[in-house]
């Protein structure tokens, strides 16, 4: 019988993986199922260049049809699994089809965060997670330009503020509400917060923080205050949490997402988890850490293809992020645990958007950095977040220092 693998999930960490596994020589059966009735395709462009219309809708796509076909990738589109026997080894699909795997990989993503006000199912509210809401987001979005007319964005995250910003770029009226006192608060603390408050501010956006919504009405929104807010649509970007349906029905340990060891596996020995679903243990960090961001997509299929085939496989890069908001650029690369204060370094013009900013801990060691609107600095901002070596805060902060001077040998 030959060796099979299943991949659970059709997004960018499943087609990557069934990249890896080819790329690693593995010849086996790979059937790869996922829900949506499209290729894998990525998802950071569907609230940046495609929602934009700057990106044409081919090149969300991973691969092309052809690719899985060259590759002898069982490609099921708009076909879930709906159940694992661990025990048999068996997967078992939407369609009714029981597969006898060897190894599983689940790359079941994450889903959106719903609400749950009054009004919450009128047909004026929208979501941002699939290409489809990408489409219904983008036909609004043109007929509420063409009306005049405006949307309110709830939450104040990144898919809320690429939102926001790819909104005014097509000449709507944006309200964004956020109950917290900065927009990204959680993410990246105040003082960077109030960056893109200003940021959104300028561009005409209408920014409400420490904001409560209280209800969807036929015409808006209502706040907890009662104020009323006209929209013609409503964009719910509240967050996300891993989808680990599937993974708890089959046992495996769940936290926070499911739970695996540094080289992505899970509680069950062969099956693997990669990307937002999973909650992997980093061996530079010191714990496990589950980010949404579409560079884990992109990289941990790699190592879970070795790790797959019986091989040393570790996933230890640093988070990475980026967004891209009116003229605002910007590139994150470290952690800040939950819990840890956030005491920021920043070094050039915070008001000319053109800045670097580090996140310290309690020894000075830089837990996260980020450059906005800075581009050749890459390197030397890896180097200082993998280094583990304390700084000096005010050469950190001054520009007039090289960052390649700051890290010190045999951190």
């Amino acid at each position: 019988m030959p060796t099979t693998f299943v991949i659970a999930g059709g997004g960018l960490a499943a087609a990557k993986a069934a990249e890896a596994l080819r790329k690693e020589g593995f010849d086996g059966a790979i059937v790869l199922a996922g829900r949506e009735p499209h290729l894998p395709y990525e998802r950071p462009p569907l609230s940046k260049g495609y929602l934009q219309g700057a990106d044409e809708r081919q090149k969300i796509f991973v691969h092309d049809a052809d690719w899985y076909r060259d590759h002898a990738v069982d490609l099921r589109t708009g076909v879930t699994v709906t159940g694992i026997d661990p025990a048999a080894h068996q997967a078992t699909l939407s369609d009714g089809e029981r597969l006898r795997y060897d190894k599983l990989l689940l790359a079941t993503g994450a889903t959106p965060r719903r609400l749950t006000v009054p009004g919450h199912d009128r047909g004026s509210v929208l979501y941002l997670r699939t290409v489809d809401d990408c489409d219904r987001l983008r036909a609004t979005l043109s007929a509420t330009q063409s009306a005049a007319g405006r949307i309110a964005v709830i939450g104040a995250g990144w898919i809320g503020l690429e939102t926001a910003a790819a909104a005014r770029a097509a000449g709507v009226e944006v309200t964004v509400i956020e109950q917290e006192r900065q927009p990204l608060l959680g993410a990246l603390g105040p003082e960077i917060g109030a960056v893109f408050a200003a940021l959104h501010c300028d561009h005409g956006v209408d920014l409400r923080l420490g904001a409560r919504l209280a209800e969807i009405t036929e015409t808006g929104v209502r706040l907890a205050d009662d104020t009323h807010i006209d929209a013609d649509a409503v964009v719910a970007g509240i967050g996300a949490v891993p989808d680990t349906e599937l993974a708890a029905a089959a046992g495996l340990t769940i936290d926070n997402g499911v739970k695996t060891t540094a080289d992505l596996r899970t509680s069950d020995p062969d099956i693997f988890a990669a990307g937002d679903v999973a909650n992997a243990y980093h061996p530079r960090l010191g714990r496990h850490v589950r980010v949404e961001h579409w560079a884990n997509a992109l990289n941990q299929p790699a190592v879970a293809a070795r790790a797959m085939l019986g091989r040393e496989a570790v996933y230890d890069e640093p988070p990475y992020f980026y967004t891209d908001q009116y003229d605002l650029g910007m590139e994150y690369l470290g952690h800040v645990p939950p819990g840890v204060s956030r005491d920021v370094v920043i070094r050039g013009e915070v008001a000319g958007r053109e800045f670097l900013a580090f996140w310290l801990g309690d020894d000075d060691t830089v837990l996260a950095a980020m450059n906005v609107n800075i581009w050749d600095q890459g390197d030397q901002l890896k180097a200082l977040v993998l280094s583990g070596s304390p700084v000096d805060r005010g050469a950190l902060a001054d520009p007039a220092v090289p960052l390649d001077g700051l890290v010190r040998s045999g951190g």
